[in-house]
């Protein structure tokens, strides 16, 4: 009982954390709002800047870097983040901005100034004072640098009094000046005071990288995985309803075929069937999987920058998300499939075909993400899978039967995915039939030895090929997860 109260206060408390950021960013007004793609739909600039000084809030931390927060806003939006900084600081947190050309109400809004000339010296660190006058008696006291005139914005005369040229003509170092200046030796004795540690104290340490264990960063990722994917309407209406178009259509096709093997054009069709059903809406997941992956790398390059969390989480709940989706969309496929194509109403052979064509659907769709991980941006993945798929197509055993594949070119049917599962779910599905196939050219041979006679398929290999799906899902997983990990194409 302990703990579970505990457990409910600290969610409590969290909850009210985050209802106080909200406020302070006034974010309140956007509650439940998708962020979207830049300048295509979802929250502007100004409003993006805002939550991301949320999400660095919510971290709690004693001070904050923000590189030119108002850069590229007008003149309304860059007030309103500056209002948002202001209230930041308000708080008893410490904010350090890199800022240009500042009006004269942004600027005002700092306490402090840190002032560099190209070559990064320091010509000025210390306070503003209402309406800059610190920062303008500083500079007016110099020798020779011209006195601000009414309505000049101070940020604006600073940078003209202090440029190179002035320096020139004026023969006077800022730098100089400054180090033999009053204000500087006040600074030093400050730095001083604050660098001496109290007695008593000891050295932050922080026993791991990340705030939270492994398991409890896997939970957060999928939380956010799952309220990601739920609340993108496009892709997962597209992907359910291609499954429900395709499967009916492939049904309607193949139409009680599952059942008659008395011929050998039978099987032929029951093959292509098999052929038809995986690589089609297989090819499906794994182009429209890649521009929704290409989308949530961007996001978790600047949530991994912030310590958030490790790579191996966040890759273990975006597979895991896509996993529960893909199993769903297998199971309205298979059942289209299964009994509109009339195979035996069994229930370990339906279950064989359910796992083959959910193992299909997974390593199509994590070979998708492993190739955007693998590749700067998701064009780049897109030409490469059409390159690797064409193979898988052309030694899927459907064109080219693996018994008349060139000794040469056979490995490359043991490498292609595709050729397991249409192996895996012929097999399971006739592959033990002992009646009899009418053949033009021979005399009459059992379902099972022609499968194995002329496609080199046997039913006692079904283990093996099941093993072999889950070792191309593990595969792609695994290069998918450290391709995340150690691979980083941002650019900024």
């Amino acid at each position: 009982m302990t703990v579970i109260l505990i457990n409910v206060l600290s969610s409590f408390v969290l909850q009210m954390f985050v209802e106080e950021v909200m406020d302070l960013v006034e974010l309140n007004p956007l509650r439940n709002s998708l962020v979207g793609l830049p300048g295509v739909d979802g929250l502007s600039t100004e409003q993006r800047k805002r939550l991301t000084i949320a999400v660095e809030l919510v971290a709690n931390p004693s001070i904050i870097f923000m590189d030119e927060p108002t850069s590229g806003l007008d003149a309304r939006a860059a007030a309103i983040v500056m209002r948002t900084v202001r209230n930041t600081v308000d708080t008893g947190r410490t904010v350090v901005c890199t800022i240009h050309q500042p009006s004269i109400d942004i600027f005002e809004a700092f306490d402090e100034l840190f002032l560099m000339k190209r070559g990064g010296q320091v010509i000025y660190s210390g306070p503003l004072g209402r309406q800059s006058h610190k920062l303008v008696e500083y500079f007016e006291a110099v020798p020779g640098v011209s006195k601000i005139k009414e309505g000049v914005n101070p940020a604006t005369w600073v940078l003209e009094v202090s440029s190179n040229a002035v320096e020139g003509q004026l023969g006077v170092d800022f730098a100089e000046s400054f180090a033999n200046s009053d204000l500087y030796r006040r600074n030093q004795k400050l730095i001083t005071e604050l660098s001496t540690p109290v007695p008593g104290s000891k050295d932050l340490y922080f026993p791991t990288q990340y705030s939270q264990n492994f398991f409890t960063q896997c939970k957060a990722c999928f939380w956010k995985q799952h309220w990601s994917y739920w609340r993108n309407p496009p892709y997962n209406t597209i992907r359910f309803f291609m499954t429900v178009f395709v499967g009916l259509v492939f049904g309607l096709i193949f139409w009680d075929k599952g059942d008659k093997t008395h011929k050998e054009q039978d099987l032929i069709n029951l093959l292509g069937a098999m052929y038809s059903a995986v690589l089609f809406l297989g090819a499906t997941n794994t182009s429209s999987v890649q521009s929704v992956v290409a989308i949530e790398r961007t996001v978790f390059y600047r949530e991994r920058a912030a310590g958030m969390y490790s790579p191996l989480p966040y890759a273990f709940a975006q597979v895991a998300i896509e996993t529960i989706y893909v199993a769903i969309q297998t199971l309205v496929y298979s059942l289209l499939l299964f009994f509109m194509i009339g195979f035996p109403l069994d229930a370990a052979k339906f279950l064989w075909f359910y796992f083959f064509i959910l193992m299909c659907f997974l390593y199509f769709t994590l070979y998708g993400m492993m190739l955007v991980a693998l590749t700067p941006n998701h064009q780049i993945a897109a030409i490469v899978m059409s390159f690797f798929l064409s193979f898988w197509n052309l030694f899927s055993g459907f064109l080219i039967p693996r018994t008349q594949i060139p000794i040469w070119w056979r490995w490359y049917y043991w490498a292609s995915p595709v050729a397991w599962t249409i192996y895996g779910l012929v097999t399971s599905q006739v592959g033990d039939k002992t009646s009899r196939v009418d053949l033009a050219e021979e005399s009459l041979v059992t379902v099972k030895d022609y499968l194995k006679e002329h496609y080199g398929y046997e039913y006692d290999f079904l283990g093996a090929v099941a093993a072999a799906h889950v070792g191309f899902v593990l595969l792609f997983f695994f290069v998918f997860a450290y391709g995340i990990k150690y691979l980083n194409f941002q650019r900024r």
